[in-house]
């Protein structure tokens, strides 16, 4: 029987800035799950905190960035896409395959508008 290997992801996480924090720590724990309960596993998390969004979505001009890097089989990549457009709480969000696992990230800051 063939063994079906895991792949390393990152993953960005864009949660609404409107939640209170226990509820936005239960929208990021919802997403966590998702990873582990496909029998993921979570390898590094980065919590960016709350940022200006670079454009308005869905009214939302600002939101809480968390970047996960997790070992998942890709067969539950699409399962976690289709779970997460039915997440009401998450703005948005990208995965992406992952060659390692950044210890440290850094965003620049984005100029004052006018």
């Amino acid at each position: 029987m063939k063994e079906i290997r895991q792949n390393l992801y990152e993953g960005m996480y864009v949660i609404s800035a409107t939640l209170s924090d226990d509820a936005r720590n239960k929208a990021f724990e919802k997403i966590r799950n998702g990873i582990t309960q496909r029998d993921g596993e979570i390898l590094k998390t980065h919590d960016q905190g709350r940022r200006r969004l670079a454009y308005e979505i869905d009214g939302h001009r600002e939101g809480y960035y968390y970047i996960l890097y997790f070992n998942l089989k890709p067969s539950g990549i699409a399962e976690l896409w289709q779970e997460y457009h039915l997440h009401e709480d998450l703005i948005r969000f990208i995965t992406l395959r992952a060659e390692n696992v950044m210890e440290k990230i850094e965003f620049k800051a984005l100029e004052e508008q006018q």
